[in-house]
């Protein structure tokens, strides 16, 4: 416990357990159009990614955040996120290892990797998962899952985005996630599905226990 009187944040304000910038802006841009302001922790100490599902994850990246602003003398709230590409004719993989996928590769690589492993495979179904965790000042938790369901190009198409966009699409014939907007992927993404959902999660327990933060 500290001796001295924690520091308080502007209302709305979420802190964002993450060092992946691309992660991060994309967090940004999806929780300001419901009201919510999402920053970064300069010192924030990432965590090792050993759980094996989505969630555990998120749950661990929240909760060393928070201890670690705790620690630091700020009361807020946070926000977790563990997300990846499962891709059915890979039993699933890259999965929760999405963002170590091919060990120390760059992202062109490991998406290089994912279609070479692919090949001329006629099943490219594949889908995007999202899980997100929130913790807020008084320390009660919130956990969402969402998903949202596409193919693997047969090859790179688009400029835009990170981590796989530019090789997933939501039909055979659309545009890859690199293709179109940031606009238009923060409305359609796993990730703005799990934010809608934990917005409206966290706004149900407000109104249930009176709260008035977040």
């Amino acid at each position: 416990m500290h001796d001295r009187e924690l520091a308080s944040v502007p209302p709305n304000t979420v802190f964002a357990a993450t060092k992946n910038l691309g992660k991060y802006a994309e967090l940004r841009a999806i929780f300001a159009k419901r009201g919510w302001s999402v920053v970064l922790f300069d010192a924030y100490g990432d965590v090792d990614e050993g759980a094996e599902s989505y969630r555990e994850n998120a749950v661990l990246k929240a909760r060393a955040l928070h201890a670690q602003l705790h620690a630091d003398g700020i009361d807020a709230d946070v926000i977790g996120d563990d997300s990846g590409l499962e891709v059915f004719a890979l039993d699933n993989r890259p999965g929760v290892l999405s963002a170590r996928y091919g060990g120390d590769a760059s992202w062109a690589q490991r998406r290089a990797l994912l279609l070479a492993e692919l090949g001329d495979s006629r099943d490219r179904r594949a889908r995007f998962v999202c899980a997100l965790h929130h913790i807020d000042s008084d320390g009660r938790e919130t956990s969402v899952f969402a998903e949202l369901q596409g193919e693997i190009s047969t090859h790179e198409r688009g400029d835009g985005g990170f981590s796989y966009d530019a090789i997933f699409c939501e039909t055979a014939d659309g545009p890859t996630f690199a293709e179109i907007s940031e606009d238009e992927k923060n409305e359609r993404s796993h990730r703005a599905r799990a934010v809608a959902l934990l917005v409206e999660a966290v706004r149900a327990n407000e109104a249930k226990t009176g709260a008035s933060g977040t």
